[in-house]
Parts: C-alpha cells; structure tokens; sequence
C-alpha cells in the first residue's frame, strides 16, 4: 500500500527538524540563548523523540557557567590549538592518490559541486567550507524541506527525485565520515553535552540509512502515492 502524501511530507518535516538541531550543535559555542532554546517545546520534543534528555546537565549548574564551560570545550574538540577533532569531511575521509588528508580537499570540492548541482546554499559563515558537518546537516535540512514542499504541492515526481538526491549525498558523503567523527568525539572524553550529542548524531546517521532506503524501495515498488 502506497504511503500517504501527507504522511511523507509529515516525515520530511520531522527528519528536517532533526537535521537542524545537530546542526547548530556543531556550528559555534553554545550561547545561552541557544541552550534555552533547547528547553522550548519545538526543540524538547526532537529530544525526547530521540529518546535524550539534557535534565540532569542543567540541573546543578546555571546556564551561564554552563555556556562557558562548554564554549572551552568546544574549542578543545573542534579548533585547538593543538590536537583537535576537525569537523570537516575532507579531514576522515581517504584521500585520493595517496594525498594526506587536509582542508579543501578532494571531498571539500566534491561536497560544493553536489551542493551547487542541487541549487541550495547553505550559510558557511561559520567556517568558508561545504564539507563542515554542520553545512552538511544544514543541506539535507534543506533539501527535506523542498521535499516537504512537494508532497504539499502533490508534486510527486518532484518529492522522489529530492529523495533520491538525499540518499546519493546520504550515500557518498554523510556516511562516508559522520559515524567516524562521532566516534573521536566520544572517546575524546568531553563533556556530557558533546558526547551524548555525538551518540545522539551517530544514532541518528544510522538510522537514516535505512530510513533513506526504505522510502525509495517503496516508490520503487508502488511507483506511486496515496493522497
């Protein structure tokens, strides 16, 4: 049986909404607006669907020591000096021809190309580069939102060809390195509010493999949508 429109447009929305939050996870140093934000009913209900709870972490310490608290741990992960954790793709991933892995490289290119070719852009104020994790967040954000659009237009052609763009990045970018970094930065040992977000963004990485299949293998078997 055919999925629902409604029902894929629901589902994009709420996958959108996901990619959204990890990505401001990562952008900069939590702000105390931000951290507020997330006790707001849109942003605690993307936590509890994920099953996490930042209760315990706020519960003995104010906002503010809490802001600065993790504004220098987000500088030990993510900027150094020294050894750090970069959140950029073209730093995990194998180079090509036996090239040391660095900044802008091949899947930096590759990454702005496929952004490009898709005609969205996301803001890379934070760091001048596509291949950043919270760029590539922010990109899948938005290409669920254009095909959130879709479905509510009833533009089915144009939902499943979004769908397919978001398994082929899924597949040749978000896969090939974001399991990987979330990985160091749990055994990087950092605070609660950086490890669990890491298990949370792994986790949900993971899923979306099956998820990002699942949808395609029905359209493919169906080859249509109920209204």
């Amino acid at each position: 049986m055919a999925t629902p429109r409604n029902d894929m447009k629901e589902m994009a929305i709420a996958r959108a909404n996901v990619y959204g939050l990890l990505a401001d996870v990562f952008r900069e140093e939590p702000s105390e607006s931000f951290l507020l934000k997330l006790a707001e009913p849109e942003f605690s209900g993307i936590l509890n669907a994920l099953d996490f709870s930042l209760d315990d972490m706020f519960s003995n310490i104010s906002h503010s020591q809490l802001t600065e608290g993790l504004a220098l741990e987000f500088t030990r992960l993510f900027i150094g000096p020294g050894s750090h954790i970069s959140p950029h793709e073209s730093m995990h991933t194998q180079a090509r021809f036996g090239e040391p892995n660095s900044l802008w490289g091949a899947s930096t290119v590759e990454v702005k190309k496929f952004m490009e070719a898709a005609g969205l852009k996301v803001d890379d104020s934070f760091s001048g580069m596509p291949d950043h994790i919270t760029a590539e967040l922010e990109f899948m954000q938005q290409l669920l939102l254009e095909e959130a659009k879709a479905w509510t237009k009833e533009d089915n052609g144009i939902g499943i060809n979004i769908q397919n763009i978001e398994k082929r990045f899924y597949d040749e970018h978000l896969s090939q390195w974001i399991v990987n970094f979330c990985d160091k930065v749990i055994a990087a040992g950092p605070h609660p509010f950086y490890k669990q977000f890491s298990e949370v963004t792994k986790a949900f990485i993971e899923f979306e493999k099956e998820t990002l299949q699942d949808l395609l293998d029905e359209v493919s078997e169906d080859g249509r949508l109920s209204a």
